[in-house]
């Protein structure tokens, strides 16, 4: 295993990260650093490897190689510590079909803050589940079956979940997925707000997205980095005129 240094500066470190499953490579020697205040967007075509890193940073899957700090401390050292300190949205997020809104944010509540709930316990809770849902705009559907939600406010239920406990790090895999122009607009601003005094890494395909969020890109491609910057920087280093030229070069024809 290669040799792995923190930096003390960085909210978020990841170092020389791979990820082998069989005969197939999903990620290769990928690092790089995330201040507090960046809003990061991870782009590339399907199957690059965006998922892999996401969870991987999240703690769901162990690399094959490779380390990730958090807050200068090894994830795989500090497991359950560092965990709470991260909010993570699945592609699909992992939600409980037959409970409603209300119940299942309770119930993860409980879960995810077991070390601070004491005999004060259902006051904490019913406070933290009112912050989430007025954050994520979901009282109207608190009392409804997860089942029965369309797949917007199945996503923002999700969004909730990411948020419990106010974590410093975000990780949002397609954010947007199914929300109307609305609804987008709303988890953009959100997004953008939240990221002043926070770490967060979006996953994201749309362009547009990555470009009105994001101060910061990082495009992967075939489970490599392939680029990373600014929108202005990309687009200097590629020599393109618009990022989806930029991506079209940089995922067709390599670097």
């Amino acid at each position: 295993m290669k040799k792995t240094t923190k930096n003390t500066d960085k909210s978020l470190q990841v170092s020389r990260l791979c990820k082998v499953y069989e005969n197939i490579v999903a990620l290769c020697d990928v690092s790089f650093e995330v201040k507090k205040g960046d809003v990061v967007a991870l782009l590339g075509p399907n199957g690059a490897g965006k998922s892999t890193l996401m969870n991987i940073i999240a703690g769901y899957l162990a690399p094959s190689d490779g380390c990730v700090f958090i807050d200068n401390k090894d994830i795989s050292k500090n497991d359950i510590e560092v965990k709470r300190n991260i909010g993570f949205l699945s592609e699909g997020a992992p939600l409980y079909a037959d409970m409603t809104v209300k119940m299942f944010l309770k119930y993860i509540i409980e879960l995810k803050l077991s070390h601070i709930l004491d005999e004060n316990k259902k006051e904490k809770v019913e406070k933290e589940l009112n912050r989430i849902v007025d954050v994520a705009n979901i009282y109207n559907v608190l009392n409804q079956r997860i089942d029965t939600l369309s797949k917007g406010y199945t996503r923002r239920v999700g969004f909730a979940q990411s948020i419990i406990g106010d974590p410093d790090i975000l990780l949002l895999d397609e954010p947007t997925d199914g929300l109307d122009p609305n609804q987008k607009d709303h988890m953009k601003k959100l997004i953008k707000d939240m990221g002043k005094g926070k770490t967060i890494i979006i996953s994201t395909h749309l362009l547009d997205e990555a470009q009105s969020i994001a101060n910061r890109i990082i495009l992967i491609n075939k489970g490599k980095i392939v680029a990373d910057g600014s929108l202005k920087e990309i687009l200097k280093q590629t020599k393109c005129s618009s990022l989806e030229d930029a991506f079209r070069h940089l995922t067709q024809n390599g670097e």
